[in-house]
């Protein structure tokens, strides 16, 4: 028996294991289903800790970090926590973190690149990013030396940096644009031959990497949390921690209640909350002036997977979850108060995790004595600033999202740094 199969979401049937799609053109999302029914931890480092449940059959040994989940008190403190759980995902020494990139994109990158040199596909990985994925793939990328096109909007340029001197294999194009202009010269870019796309939310190993949150978070309680918090651009990270916890379900030792989804964006900037509070919404609409002035722009994705069959919707509903609009000005003061208390820096991104985890409390829609695991979903980069040197990636190119000839003049460029 093969360790994993995929299924379609909705009809359920098993389709290839390195397939994006339904073969059947379904509109929905792949899921894993695993030979083992329950987690046990493997003698592994870092995130292949959770071999049984990646959709690999080997690992990346050098350079992999895992989350680190512990029982807050200082900050849960201030708040009358009694049994809040910090999923930390970043570097923290003392806590025994080592995500290299300070960014939970970790997690997905690693089972990416192991699943495409297991497919034995020879050709450039296509990604785009607002900066944390980016990282993170950078990161692997340097280590595997598989070649990597980043596509990243210019704003976005002074996130890419990494701990690797040599960065050869990557090749860093900056957008005129924002996020989703990226997003699409790298799908039509991956299109061509040469070129592969990383599979976004449709690839089963980015989500069941994210997904190793939860497990961490379950195995350290011995339980699921009763809430779940957590920042989010496009949602797959929600999809992920939905997912992960339907299969501790059907393990059978750690309950039989899927925790609440408590997804939090960056307002005004924030498509999942406009179309979760107006369902009649289009997804195509676009907020006015973003992702200008926003706390963290990496969290504005203009078409997230929400509609889609095992999207961010059924995720929300399937948990009875919520979405939270956080501004600026509640973000800085979470952040703030977060690393006094818990004396170690986060990213912006995470801080609005901690205003919305706030702001349930405000509103009475959790209790002081629930389980609630609070996603860090990066942190740490000051204090690893301090301990290593960091070497920001240049660009190869600049292009304009709105130059007809930009998909052709990336595909040269790309081509002529790997000599395709």
């Amino acid at each position: 028996m093969h360790k994993y199969s995929v299924r379609c979401a909705l009809c359920g049937e098993i389709q290839d294991q390195m397939s994006l799609r339904c073969s059947k053109e379904h509109d929905a999302l792949l899921r894993t289903s695993y030979e083992n029914p329950q987690i046990i931890l493997r003698n592994l480092p870092g995130i292949w800790k959770f071999y049984d449940w990646l959709p690999v059959k080997g690992i990346i040994k050098e350079g992999t970090g895992k989350t680190i989940t512990y029982k807050s008190e200082a900050f849960a403190k201030e708040f009358c926590l009694s049994h809040l759980y910090i999923a930390f995902n970043g570097y923290w020494p003392e806590k025994n973190a080592s995500m290299m990139t300070c960014t939970f994109k970790d997690l997905e990158a690693f089972p990416t690149v192991q699943r495409l040199h297991e497919k034995q596909d020879k050709n450039i990985m296509v990604v785009a990013s607002a900066g944390n994925t980016a990282r993170a793939f950078a990161h692997v990328c340097c280590i595997t030396g598989q070649p990597l096109l980043l596509l990243v909007p210019q704003d976005s340029a002074h996130r890419i940096w990494t701990l690797h001197e040599d960065t050869s294999c990557v090749c860093l194009i900056t957008v005129k644009g924002d996020y989703y202009n990226a997003i699409e010269l790298a799908s039509n870019v991956a299109s061509r031959e040469g070129f592969v796309s990383e599979g976004g939310a449709k690839n089963v190993a980015r989500r069941d990497g994210m997904g190793t949150v939860m497990l961490d978070a379950a195995l350290t309680i011995k339980a699921l949390p009763m809430h779940y918090f957590q920042a989010v651009g496009s949602g797959t990270g929600g999809i992920s921690a939905w997912e992960a916890s339907m299969r501790l379900v059907q393990d059978g030792r750690f309950g039989k209640v899927l925790p609440r989804l408590h997804l939090a964006q960056n307002i005004p900037c924030a498509p999942l909350v406009r179309m979760w509070v107006a369902a009649d919404v289009s997804p195509d609409v676009m907020e006015v002036n973003c992702p200008k002035d926003m706390y963290d722009d990496v969290l504005f994705n203009r078409k997230p997977p929400y509609s889609v069959i095992g999207g961010v919707r059924d995720a929300l509903k399937a948990t009875e979850g919520r979405m939270y609009g956080i501004d600026n000005t509640s973000a800085a003061h979470a952040q703030h108060l977060f690393e006094e208390t818990e004396g170690i820096d986060i990213n912006p991104a995470a801080a609005i995790a901690v205003a919305a985890l706030i702001k349930s409390l405000e509103i009475g829609a959790i209790d002081p004595n629930d389980t609630i695991v609070l996603n860090i979903t990066g942190g740490g980069i000051k204090r690893l600033q301090r301990d290593y040197n960091t070497y920001s990636i240049v660009p190869d190119m600049n292009v304009s999202a709105n130059d007809p000839e930009a998909e052709l003049k990336i595909v040269k460029k790309a081509t002529e740094k790997f000599k395709r």
